[in-house]
C-alpha cells in the first residue's frame, strides 16, 4: 500500500517533470497506469517505486513514469472549430501580411501521436490556394517519445481514422496498409516531430505564426498554467495565433495574451 509520502513523492516528481498535477483521488490512476513500469523495470510495487525516484531513479525509469502518466488522447480535427478559424481567418490573414515566398510555422504542442499536426497539414493541402506558394513548416512535439514515434510512422487503425476525419479526407490522403491506413508520403514529409516538455524554454524553437496547445493546460494547476503560457507567448509571432482546448482559458493567468472577441479559444498577443 502506498503511504501519503510515498504518494507525494511520486505527485511531486510528476509535478516537476511534466507539470502534471494530481491529488489523492488520483491514487487509481497511479496504480493502474504505474504497473507496467514496475513489470518492466522489475520492481515490486508502488512504495518500491516512489523509493526509487525518491533516491534519484535512473532516467529510463524517470521517463518509463512520466510517458506511463501522461494522456494521449487525440484524434483528427478535434473541435473542428480551430481549424475553421485557421482556414478562414488565420491563414487569409497571416499571408496577407507575409511578404510573398515567406514561411509560415505552426506548433502542435502535446501532439501525442500526430493527428492533430497531420490535420494541419491537410487543413494547408485542402486550402493551398491560399498560401499563393508558400512553404508552411509543422513541428509537433510532446514529452512522450513512443507516442512521437508513432507519428512518424504515421500509421492509424481503422478506429483511429473514423473518429473526426471525413471520409474524402481519408480516400484522399491516406492508402491501406494491412489492416491499418497509412498518410501519403509527401504530407508526412512536411511535419517535423521532436521531443519537447512544455516546462522547458521554447524559445530554441523558434517563433511560430500558428500555435495548438489543446487539452494539456487542464492537467497543470494555475502557475503552471501561467508558467507555460508565458512561455508560448515568447515564441507567438506578434501577429499570430495561438489556440487552446475548449475547456481551457488565458484569462487571469497571463497578461501577455488576450482572447478574440468573436472566437471562442483563440488568443493573441496583448
Amino acid at each position: 500500500m502506498l503511504s501519503q509520502a510515498g504518494f507525494e513523492t511520486l505527485a511531486g516528481f510528476l509535478k516537476a517533470r511534466s507539470g502534471l498535477s494530481i491529488g489523492p483521488d488520483k491514487m487509481y490512476l497511479l496504480q493502474t497506469r504505474l504497473e507496467p513500469v514496475l513489470k518492466q523495470h522489475a520492481l515490486a510495487d508502488l512504495p518500491a517505486l516512489a523509493d526509487c525516484v525518491r533516491r534519484g531513479a535512473p532516467e529510463p525509469i524517470a521517463r518509463a513514469v512520466v510517458e506511463a502518466m501522461t494522456t494521449n488522447e487525440s484524434f483528427f480535427f478535434r473541435d473542428d472549430k480551430p481549424f475553421a478559424h485557421v482556414a478562414g481567418a488565420a491563414l487569409p490573414a497571416l499571408c496577407a501580411a507575409r511578404r510573398p515566398g515567406a514561411a509560415l510555422r505552426v506548433w502542435s504542442a502535446a501532439c501525442s501521436t500526430g493527428q492533430e499536426a497531420y490535420s494541419v497539414a491537410m487543413l494547408l493541402a485542402e486550402n493551398k490556394s491560399l498560401l499563393s506558394g508558400r512553404q508552411v513548416e509543422i513541428l509537433g512535439t510532446d514529452l512522450d517519445t513512443a507516442a512521437l514515434e508513432r507519428a512518424r510512422q504515421a500509421l492509424y487503425t481503422q478506429f483511429e481514422v473514423q473518429r473526426g476525419l471525413p471520409m474524402r479526407l481519408l480516400v484522399k490522403y491516406f492508402a491501406k496498409d494491412g489492416a491499418a491506413w497509412r498518410l501519403q508520403d509527401a504530407l508526412r514529409a512536411q511535419v517535423r516531430f521532436a521531443p519537447f516538455n512544455l516546462l522547458a524554454d521554447p524559445r530554441p524553437l523558434g517563433q511560430f505564426d500558428i500555435m495548438f496547445c489543446r487539452n494539456v493546460l487542464i492537467y497543470f494547476d494555475p502557475p503552471t498554467k501561467t508558467r507555460v503560457l508565458d512561455a508560448l507567448a515568447q515564441c507567438l509571432a506578434p501577429d499570430g495565433y495561438l489556440y487552446l482546448g475548449g475547456a481551457e482559458t488565458a484569462l487571469g493567468l497571463t497578461e501577455k495574451l488576450r482572447p478574440l472577441a468573436d472566437a471562442r479559444g483563440v488568443y493573441v498577443k496583448t
